[in-house]
């Protein structure tokens, strides 16, 4: 597949702006190699190097010559993502003289995060500012890489920010297609009523109130002999909450409930990108949980996939019934690792805020791993239990559990508990649930869909399968 080059990179090398990243200590350091001249400027700018804060040094025709950005240490990459918003039309090229090569690539990475858009819906002329800045590639960067990584970090924030009127089952289904014939790999999907026939009751009961049926996304890749690594993400394209009606707060931003499957979706994507040697499997169940004459009632009892009976307490605990019928399916398979994300619970973010992506691993081996490669590319990530003795929280006297817990209390261990029913403990399994957006806009992170998570889990597979 021919290489295209993101429209924030550039190769060309002339008429370069040279951009600092500098800490207070840094800045000292740089300051004293300077003319009086330049010193001067920086002081009448009042720039001493805090975090986000930025100064343009001019040349003597008043072109910029350099841009100074504060950071708060040399693994700060995060503020060069607001550049890209702000700096004039020119080639930039990021000094990489205090940095490291992991560091660096981090700061190449926050300018094509900072240099995303979301414009699909604004009509001409676009008030939002085009982005006109140009950072170029140093010969020693594997631009392809980098690229793959922010292309696929753009993927997971478009699907999350479309509507769901935009992004449905069938919509997820076209983009996982797109993803798989540029891939060159096999996909498969089951929809409507098929589910039943094929075994996936849970995932038709949750969908079937919507005009929009439900979809179950199969996706196969790599040499067959190959480690199996099997991806689930939960595609709830957009939740009322079904018959347990959520609030109007409650379902403002609901559209965001995909984003496990946006998630799954782009990961799979990085891995044929990159072309790891695993035996890849993607499974996205996709639903809307609508209420209509056919939706599925508080107390009804369903049979799941992995031959459980389940007793419906709440209506707006559906994603964890999709995700169970998708899980039993993954470990029919038995594989190497079994990776499922989900913006599954509310508590999840209580608990840890929106930019901790929680994580559950019946594992500690590869729990282990994770961490590391979190703490190692910057991408946080906190474990909570798997506590056993919570189980209790979601039983049943009619059923052999129910989907959700009559108590208020840890509501993200308990979901996470009930995922793990379904998979056996000789398979490692990792669950995370994220809240997969920006409340908020931060230099480099928009408001809106966000990936959580996603890079310090391929950081592990690229770990694991170097080839």
């Amino acid at each position: 597949m021919k290489h295209h080059m993101l429209n924030c990179y550039t190769k060309k090398d002339q008429n370069l702006v040279k951009i600092k990243p500098l800490t207070i200590d840094c800045l000292e350091k740089w300051l004293q190699s300077e003319s009086p001249e330049i010193r001067q400027w920086v002081a009448s700018c009042y720039f001493s190097a805090r975090p986000c804060e930025y100064c343009m040094i001019p040349d003597a025709k008043g072109d910029i010559k350099t841009v100074l950005i504060g950071i708060a240490h040399l693994n700060d990459f995060w503020p060069i993502g607001m550049l890209p918003k702000i700096l004039p039309k020119n080639n930039y090229v990021i000094d990489h003289t205090f940095f490291d090569a992991e560091q660096y690539e981090r700061l190449l990475m926050a300018w094509g995060l900072g240099s995303y858009q979301f414009n699909r819906y604004l009509m001409q002329p676009k008030p939002t500012r085009p982005i006109v800045a140009q950072l170029y590639i140093p010969e020693f960067v594997t631009v392809e890489k980098l690229e793959n990584l922010v292309s696929s970090i753009y993927l997971v924030r478009d699907m999350i920010n479309t509507p769901a009127d935009d992004m449905g089952p069938a919509d997820i289904a076209e983009a996982a297609e797109k993803v798989a014939s540029e891939n060159k790999a096999d996909i498969k999907i089951i929809k409507d009523t098929a589910l039943l026939n094929k075994g996936y009751p849970t995932i038709y009961a949750v969908g079937r109130a919507c005009e929009k049926p439900p979809h179950l996304i199969d996706l196969h890749w790599g040499d067959k002999n190959a480690p199996k690594i099997t991806l689930v993400g939960k595609g709830v394209c957009f939740d009322t909450g079904g018959l347990d009606l959520k609030s109007a707060a409650g379902m403002r931003f609901m559209k965001k409930d995909m984003g496990g499957a946006a998630h799954a979706l782009a990961l799979a994507r990085l891995i044929m990108l990159n072309k790891l040697p695993v035996r890849l499997r993607l499974i996205i169940p996709a639903v809307e949980n609508s209420i209509g004459a056919r939706s599925y009632h508080p107390g009804d009892i369903i049979k799941t996939r992995g031959g459980f009976s389940v007793e419906i307490h709440n209506t707006d605990a559906e994603g964890r019934l999709i995700l169970c019928d998708a899980i039993a399916e993954a470990v029919s398979e038995k594989p190497d690792y079994l990776i499922d994300f989900a913006t599954l619970t509310g508590a999840a973010r209580v608990a840890l805020g929106p930019e901790l992506g929680a994580m559950f691993c019946n594992n500690e081996n590869f729990s282990t791993a994770i961490l590391n490669s979190s703490n190692k590319v910057l991408d946080p990530i906190w474990r909570l239990p798997l506590y056993k003795p919570y189980r209790d929280f979601f039983k049943s006297e009619i059923a052999d559990m129910a989907n959700a817990s009559n108590s208020g209390y840890a509501g993200a261990i308990t979901a996470a508990l009930f995922l793990q029913t379904f998979v056996s403990d000789d398979i490692p399994w990792m669950h995370f649930d994220i809240n997969a957006f920006n409340d908020e806009a931060k230099p480099g992170r928009p408001m809106g869909g966000e990936a959580q998570t996603l890079r310090a889990v391929f950081d592990f597979l690229q770990t694991r399968y170097s080839s």
